[in-house]
């Protein structure tokens, strides 16, 4: 099933599997206390924002959609290609973008170098998946 030259059923996969990921660290490797900490919360600050929990889906969604843009894009054609341009969108945007909590906010570098670790793992996997569907 495509859209505009985009495998539908690629993109979901990959937001799937980088969702699943991201809860497999955040969810269930990092006690909330620690992860608070790491990111420089207060306790009141972490729980006036869990009711936005539902639409965690959203940036998995956007970040399959985006890979498989930039997998188009670049020609990239199997799951090496896709996981080398992947990667190159990690670390260019994904992390440039999420060092702005650190350098201006409350993270701290273990939250920093954990985010890096995310950002390259589930990037690669998304566009694995994207760069090997036909």
């Amino acid at each position: 099933m495509r859209f505009q030259g985009h495998n539908i059923l690629a993109i979901a996969a990959a937001a799937i599997a980088i969702y699943f990921i991201e809860f497999l660290i955040y969810g269930l490797g990092i006690p909330p206390e620690q992860f608070r900490e790491m990111a420089g919360f207060t306790s009141e600050q972490m729980a006036s924002g869990m009711y936005k929990m539902p639409f965690g889906v959203v940036m998995p969604i956007l970040t399959a959609i985006g890979l498989s843009l930039v997998i188009k894009w670049r020609g990239s054609k199997g799951a090496a290609a896709g996981v080398i341009t992947a990667l190159i969108i990690a670390i260019l945007f994904g992390f440039g973008s999420r060092m702005y909590g650190y350098v201006y906010g409350p993270h701290t570098e273990t939250y920093l170098a954990i985010d890096l670790a995310r950002y390259l793992v589930t990037y690669a996997l998304g566009g694995a998946i994207i760069g090997a569907w036909k």
